[in-house]
């Protein structure tokens, strides 16, 4: 029987695609799990990758052998590392992604509680905006909005976020309020440009009683950044349609105004994403619990939604 690390050095290489992304979740070096799965082919007489300088891909061989152990290896490492921690406090360094201004104002003020409540967790918190591949990457989970679900992979959705329309003070004085989105039609806008399709975010605003109505600002600015959107108007430079993840510390300190109260869009949810594994490492299902308890007690999908 071959070792368990060269097999789990294999399994990790195919389904992370390189070297790198399956030491990162083994705690190992590239050149370690390099070297199991060498050790691996050797000793089976097989090659199970063909490499390059640009990619690395699943040989014939190397394939057949994936379909029929992968799913086993993950069940018995689990396994193994769920009777490690049986009876045990959750421990060890706890991998997670989350958008930056997401994480900083709503994920962050958790961490003294977490902390008192599960001292031996070491939180390793990424705060980027790029989308991750949280298993290929090796993060024991992700918090934020538009994630794909791929494969291996669960969601909980925390709330579903709105989109208001907002303006500072001073922009607004001595102009009426709408009070249909129709009467935004002439207002200086600042605008979003969507980083994927490079098109500008066009809004249909809706309400409890199920009217509509399209937003057709004058464009004043286009930004690529909801931050830079909020801070433009708070200077006053226009009005925004903002997600409330962004607009809602500004609204609360009055630095912006929500303008058509009860009018929003829909813009998805904001979701806790972690391995679909069947036992999860106890560090992992403690925060995801940990998480869902605190926002739900603070209404967080209400707050996100302007209600």
């Amino acid at each position: 029987m071959q070792p368990l690390s060269h097999l789990e050095s294999f399994v990790r290489t195919a389904e992370a695609g390189s070297f790198s992304a399956a030491a990162r979740q083994l705690g190992l070096t590239p050149a370690a799990v390099s070297k199991n799965v060498a050790r691996l082919e050797l000793a089976l007489g097989v090659r199970l990758f063909q490499r390059s300088t640009r990619r690395l891909t699943l040989t014939e061989s190397g394939d057949r052998l994936h379909g029929q152990i992968g799913g086993a290896l993950v069940t018995l490492s689990d396994a193994v590392a769920g009777l490690a921690q049986e009876g045990g406090a959750p421990a060890g360094v706890l991998k997670v992604s989350m958008g930056q201004a997401f994480g900083r104002a709503y994920v962050l003020p958790l961490l003294p509680d977490f902390l008192a409540r599960y001292p031996a967790v070491l939180p390793d918190w990424h705060f980027d905006n790029r989308q991750v591949d949280l298993i290929g990457e090796g993060f024991d989970a992700g918090i934020g909005g538009g994630v794909e679900l791929t494969q291996g992979l669960v969601a909980r959705e925390l709330a579903r976020v709105h989109v208001v329309a907002t303006a500072a003070p001073g922009y607004l004085a001595g102009r009426p309020l709408p009070r249909h989105p129709a009467d935004l039609t002439g207002h200086d806008g600042i605008l979003r440009r969507s980083s994927p399709t490079g098109r500008i975010r066009a809004w249909t605003l809706r309400n409890e009683a199920g009217d509509e109505g399209a937003v057709e600002l004058r464009p004043r600015l286009v930004f690529s950044d909801p931050e830079a959107m909020r801070d433009a108007a708070v200077m006053g430079l226009g009005v925004a349609l903002l997600p409330m993840v962004f607009a809602r510390p500004a609204l609360q300190s009055g630095a912006l105004v929500r303008l058509l109260p009860g009018w929003w869009a829909d813009n998805g949810p904001i979701s806790l994403h972690y391995p679909s594994k069947k036992l999860l490492p106890a560090k992992t299902r403690a925060f995801v619990d940990f998480v869902v308890e605190r926002l739900r007690a603070e209404d967080f999908d209400q707050r996100m939604r302007g209600t």
